[in-house]
Formats: structure tokens, sequence, C-alpha cells
């Protein structure tokens, strides 16, 4: 087994090294919300809990812990993406077992840009009506536990994004493996793939135009470029400090990212819970070789975070309700924020 893993190892830093960020290409891709993470206790360790993430947020960094749940899960998330901008995140999953060891899942998350006026060249300052934006993603997954030690797991996800007279339309693949080792199962180590799939491309009557040819009209369809989807690999590894004392467990996570259309990135968490009830979270995630502030990322240093866990039944304290609360930092505007509603049964 002690072998097995170190070749795992070695594949996956010849996979990082092959996948390794590309600043050159930053921003080509498209459908860049399949980045955006709308999961409260994910976002508030910064997505760093690729080896030990579980559940239904599973299926937004690493499918492979999806398997991880004892029952049926139910989660909702809300985010308020850049405070100031009226962006916000909703989503929507239900992961449950399948026998002893799958687990079925679906996730859905969609994304509200608020109003927007639209816009012509007759009218630049608005024609009083709102543009109709939906961005919207689905996924179904798979995850398979062996001995409790290895999950694997498997996501096809449909990716749509339109207008009222443009649209575009992909699928996507998302796989990942985690394993636990440890005499108390306190080392995690996963790895995932994300975001494989179709050239995406936009199309519809958005993109004719009405022109002249020998005194008549004609209409003549432009045919935009297409795009790719933003593709990351994930490597991480979580370890729980043993301090022997039962009702505390503190966890540190630390997280490598590659980007196939943007610098790498590291990223490190530390969680504390007592008696699985309470949660306290912080991150920290940086790209690696950003040169001055016009290529700074994003979120631009910490996130945090915090949960609690209130039991609904007395004899079975696996049925519970989950709240969670996490703010990430942002270099532009006011952060983001994010609320989440999780049910276990």
């Amino acid at each position: 087994m002690n072998k097995n893993y170190f070749l795992t190892l070695i594949c996956c830093l010849i996979t990082a090294t092959v996948f390794a960020g590309n600043p050159d290409r930053q921003g080509e891709a498209g459908a860049v919300e399949l980045l955006m993470n709308p999961w409260s206790p994910s976002a508030g360790l910064h997505t760093t809990n690729t080896g030990s993430i579980s559940g239904v947020e599973a299926m937004r960094l690493n499918v492979a812990g999806m398997g991880r749940i004892k029952g049926t899960q139910i989660a909702m998330g809300y985010a308020n993406y850049l405070q100031g901008t009226d962006i916000s995140m909703q989503s929507l999953g239900i992961a449950t077992k399948l026998g002893t060891n799958g687990t079925l899942g679906f996730s859905l998350m969609s994304m509200d840009f608020g109003d927007i006026q639209v816009t012509t060249d007759a009218q630049p300052e608005g024609d009083g009506s709102l543009l109709e934006l939906s961005f919207l993603n689905m996924g179904i997954s798979y995850s398979h536990v062996f001995d409790n030690k290895v999950s694997v797991g498997v996501l096809l996800r449909g990716v749509s994004e339109s207008t009222s007279d443009v649209n575009s339309f992909g699928f996507a693949i998302d796989a990942g493996v985690q394993y636990v080792t440890g005499e108390s199962d306190q080392f995690k180590f996963g790895i995932s793939l994300r975001n494989v799939g179709s050239r995406m491309r936009f199309g519809g009557q958005g993109l004719a135009t009405e022109a002249s040819l020998d005194d008549d009209e004609i209409t003549l369809n432009q045919r935009a470029a297409g795009f790719e989807m933003p593709s990351v690999l994930n490597i991480g590894i979580s370890y729980d400090l043993l301090t022997g004392k039962v009702d505390h467990r503190t966890t540190l996570h630390a997280n490598f990212t590659a980007n196939s259309f943007g610098r790498d990135q590291l990223g490190g968490a530390v969680e504390y819970a007592y008696r699985e009830r309470f949660h306290l979270r912080v991150g920290y995630r940086t790209d690696m070789e950003s040169s001055d502030l016009t290529e700074a990322p994003l979120y631009d240093g910490i996130a945090a975070g915090a949960g609690i866990k209130v039991p609904l039944s007395k004899d079975n304290p696996d049925t519970n309700v989950s709240f969670d609360y996490a703010y990430r930092n942002t270099r532009i505007y006011n952060g983001t924020h994010n609320f989440g509603l999780t049910f276990n049964f």
C-alpha cells in the first residue's frame, strides 16, 4: 500500500508539472463561474480542503469526497459576490448513499447579475428594458469508497450561458480521488481535475445583422469565436492534529492549484471544531509569481468562516442541520459573503 501511495504522489507531481499555470493565456477561457465557490464551509477555508472535503460541496472541488457521507445530505447556498456589484450566486445540491459504498449526487448553481439596462447605438442611455442574463450549470455525479481508505468520483456538468437572444452550452467532466491513512485516519490526500470539456460558442439572433445587397435587405449571421472552459488541477492534503481530547479537533489544510488559463495558486487553512458542532475556519491563498497590482489576484489574502451544527434527533446524532457563514477578502469591492444551510439525514 505504501508503495502504491508513493507512486500515486509521483504521478500527481508529474501531472501538476504538465498542467502548470499559463499566465499568457489568462483571460482566454470562458464560463469562469465554474471557478466560483458557492458553498460556505469550503469558502471559509479558501477552497483549500481538496483532501478532506465531503458531502454535497465536494462536487465543487473534489467529487471523490462526496461519498464520505453516512446517509442523505441536502445543501443550499447563497453568496453575495463582490459586495457592491449586485451579483449573487445560488446553489442547491443533494447527495444520497447507494448501497454501502456508492453515493449519487446532483448539484445546481445559478448566478444573478442584478438589474442591467439594455443599451443600443441609437439609445446609449438605455431603452427602458432590462438585460435578461442566465448563467446556469447542473451536475450529476457518482462517488465510490473502497474500504474507507480510497474514494473516487466523477461528475458530468452541463454549462449554460444565455441572454434573450444569444446562448451557449457545453459539457464538462470533473474527476477526483481521495486517500485517507493514519491510525485515526488523521492524514488525508486528494487530487481533482475539473472543468475538462467541450469548447463553447455563442450563437443566436443577437449575432445577426441586417445589410443591403443590390437594393435587397439580407440578414448576415456573425460566427462567434469558440472558447474553452477553465480547467484546473487541485492537489491538497489535510492533517488532524491529535491532541488526545475527544471534544476538540484542529485540522491543517494545504492546497496547490494549477490553472490552465492563469497563474498557479498556493493556499493553506486551519479549521477548529468543538464536538463537531461548532466550527471556526480561516484560510489564505495567493497567486504565484504575480509581479504587480495589475496582475494581483481577485481574492487577496484572508478568508474566514464559522458554522454551527444542531442535532435534529436525540437517538441519531447523524441527523442534523448546519448553518455556515464565510467571508473572503477581495482586492476590489467589499469581499464575498457566503451563507449556507445543510441537512443531514
